[in-house]
């Protein structure tokens, strides 16, 4: 049975200052009472119930998915919680002053009924209130993961929608060289054997073992495919420090926006030119920089970031950090274009 004792103390704290009301409640009620007399049954008999209701219940195991038991036990648990509170309180509460509430003394016979009636409202708004606080938060639980399910659905549809789009434009270029150079389209045809099979293995493994080395590999597979078709038009350069090889980073991350570099900055330009990919960790913040040296950012692409493949990289970082997440595109001092993507880890 697992108890989270910081929720246990603050309901503990929650109850101590429900029974100093009660019993301020009792005194005023009361004035020929003296203040100690409410405080202390209150306390007693207060703190009793939540110790019989609070940890009772995690002896029903229905109580372990909602936090509170269900069918019959859910209304036992707040009766015999009421009824054994207040015998054990009354007792502890007895020993306190040195008598007994039950003696045959007129005044304690008059007590008897309001300190009953007390203790079983005061027993049912407090086990309500507490019971609503539980229900709520098992709500809230569920309706986490029912998100996070979503988010994860959303986000394996845009990986769907990625491959597919790369693996297209490979084979058109593929086809292309197989007429005029097939030596060259059957060494394409190798990167391209060696990308899909880390690709398969990639999605059949959890998400959070994809990381920065694993994806970096896949972009120097995809790279070389690209490096045969446009020959000694393209350069590459990939800088990954050691420290960040382990870092988890969501599947073909890089993959569109390096495929968005080469098709609209270094394929136009007749002498190519070069693409540099770095990774770097600074105040927890993650940041990936993909810069090419091409024509750069086509007018109004700034921050509009158009193209199948940046789109689809900037919805699947809100899906996975929201607005803590940024894609930024813009053009470089010396010519080319950068996109900068930057997240907490």
């Amino acid at each position: 049975m697992k108890i989270d004792w910081l929720e246990k103390l603050r309901i503990f704290l929650q109850t101590v200052a429900f029974c100093l009301a009660v019993g301020a409640i009792q005194y005023a009620f009361q004035p020929h009472l003296t203040y100690e007399v409410p405080l202390v049954y209150s306390l007693c008999i207060g703190t009793s119930m939540w110790a019989l209701v609070d940890f009772g219940r995690h002896l029903f195991p229905s109580a372990a998915a909602t936090g509170w038991p269900q069918g019959p036990g859910g209304t036992l648990l707040p009766v015999g919680g009421i009824t054994g509170a207040y015998i054990l309180g009354t007792l502890a509460g007895d020993r306190w002053f040195g008598w007994s509430s039950w003696d045959a003394a007129a005044t304690a016979r008059t007590q008897l009924p309001v300190s009953i009636l007390v203790t079983v409202l005061a027993g049912i708004v407090s086990i309500g209130y507490f019971y609503s606080r539980t229900r709520a938060a098992w709500l809230e639980t569920k309706m986490s993961e029912a998100r996070h399910q979503a988010a994860e659905s959303r986000l394996k549809l845009l990986e769907a929608q990625i491959e597919p789009h790369m693996l297209f434009n490979t084979l058109a270029n593929l086809r292309v060289l197989i007429p005029g150079d097939p030596e060259r389209a059957q060494a394409m045809l190798d990167h391209l054997i060696s990308y899909l099979r880390a690709t398969l293995s990639a999605s059949r493994a959890n998400a959070g073992n994809h990381t920065l080395q694993t994806e970096f590999d896949r972009l120097r597979d995809y790279l070389a495919l690209m490096a045969i078709r446009m020959g000694p038009r393209l350069q590459y350069t990939l800088v990954l420090p050691a420290a960040l090889a382990s870092q988890p980073v969501p599947p073909l991350l890089l993959q569109p926006i390096v495929e968005n570099a080469i098709k609209h900055g270094l394929e136009p330009k007749v002498q190519g030119g070069s693409i540099t990919v770095t990774a770097s960790l600074a105040n927890g913040q993650l940041t990936l920089d993909v810069s090419d040296t091409g024509d750069g950012p086509r007018p109004g692409s700034a921050n509009g970031t158009p193209g199948f493949g940046l789109t689809q990289v900037r919805e699947r970082l809100q899906t996975l950090h929201g607005e803590r997440a940024t894609l930024s595109l813009g053009a470089q001092a010396g010519g080319g274009t950068q996109v900068r993507i930057t997240y907490p880890v």
